[in-house]
């Protein structure tokens, strides 16, 4: 197997395989040619093109983007992970995947379990809104965190008290929410119809940050929704 890009995800994928017992060329820039049979391309979406066109002699070349429809490549892979260095672990993540033929399907089916993955499959005319599902269940919280971290500077805490502090409520958060769903997982003002304490929020995030009232307000009729769904539901 030949990795070709060596940033965040062709490095931590590269130490994967590694560890699973597959031999790993690379990663290599994207100038360098592979020579090895399937080559996986960890490179922008943008840049994909112009990668496999130098790998086009190569049997199964497939990409990681978890957005781009596979095109003239032979599979996909993307791990439903947050990779920020090379000791990302993979191991119990989800990978979405897809191939050209049934046998390039198994090889990447093959390549998930190996680096201890959940492979599922994702047919390329679904691919952007579930990359688009990932992208608010990782990406967008960590914009709420720096959201909350502002917040409670307003307080006079340190964000880096705030992230200390704010985590474990961040982690219960996240397990209740797979455990029990939204609806059921749901605490707080806007849950409880507490329209008083959510004026005064308002009222604080508007002295603290105007700028990120409009999302606030946003985040609290969306977060009415949700309490409006379970109380249906019941």
């Amino acid at each position: 197997l030949a990795i070709v890009g060596p940033g965040r995800i062709g490095t931590a994928l590269a130490e994967a395989f590694r560890r699973a017992g597959i031999e790993v060329e690379g990663p290599l820039g994207r100038g360098e040619k592979p020579h090895a049979d399937v080559v996986l391309l960890c490179v922008p979406d943008a840049g994909i093109a112009k990668a496999a066109a130098v790998v086009v002699d190569a049997p199964f070349v497939g990409h990681t983007s978890g957005a781009t429809p596979l095109g003239g490549l032979a599979f996909g892979l993307h791990p439903l992970q947050s990779v920020t260095g090379p000791e990302t672990s993979f191991e119990g993540c989800g990978c979405a995947i897809a191939g050209s033929s049934e046998e390039a399907l198994e090889l990447a089916r093959s390549l998930a379990r190996a680096a201890g993955m959940e492979p599922f499959v994702i047919d390329d005319s679904a691919r952007a809104a579930y990359h688009a599902s990932a992208s608010i269940a990782s990406n967008f919280v960590v914009t709420l965190e720096w959201m909350a971290e502002r917040i409670a500077a307003a307080a006079g805490i340190a964000p880096e008290d705030a992230r200390r502090m704010l985590a474990p409520l961040v982690r219960q958060t996240v397990d209740n929410w797979a455990t029990l769903g939204p609806q059921a997982a749901l605490t707080g003002p806007v849950a409880r119809g507490d329209e008083i304490t959510i004026a005064r929020q308002r009222k604080a995030v508007q002295g603290a940050a105007p700028d990120l009232l409009p999302l606030f307000d946003a985040l609290v009729e969306q977060t009415r929704e949700v309490a409006a769904a379970r109380e249906v539901a019941a």
